[in-house]
């Protein structure tokens, strides 16, 4: 299966799957440990991508509230959904776009388990 991943750099910041995918997670789990702990990585670096966002852009992605009695938690921000709607919306036109070379890319690849030699070892 041929897979399209974009990461999008900007002057001072970057976009791509992984962050993409922390924002995703912190939207479904209310939470960005959870999110983090979904993902493989350590709550400290899930803070350290979150907190790199909120700065890249004019206003933060994802809103946190501290634990205790009331409990803690994360949500995007109205930024943080369009931020990771339009993130969606660009890989769907730039998979649409390149659906075709891709394919044509793909097709150049040697089949699976073939090796490169004439006698296959």
């Amino acid at each position: 299966m041929t897979i399209l991943k974009l990461r999008i750099l900007f002057d001072e910041a970057m976009i791509g799957p992984g962050k993409a995918e922390l924002l995703g997670l912190i939207r479904d789990t209310g939470s960005i440990s959870a999110a983090g702990r979904a993902m493989g990585m350590s709550y400290k670096r899930a803070w350290m991508l979150v907190e790199e966002m909120n700065a890249a852009f004019a206003e933060p992605l994802v809103f946190s509230a501290r634990g205790g009695q009331g409990g803690g938690g994360a949500r995007l921000t109205a930024t943080g959904e369009t931020v990771l709607a339009l993130y969606a919306e660009i890989l769907t036109l730039a998979a649409t776009a390149a659906a075709t070379p891709l394919a044509a890319l793909e097709g150049l690849l040697r089949p699976r388990g073939q090796s490169d030699s004439a006698d296959g070892k």
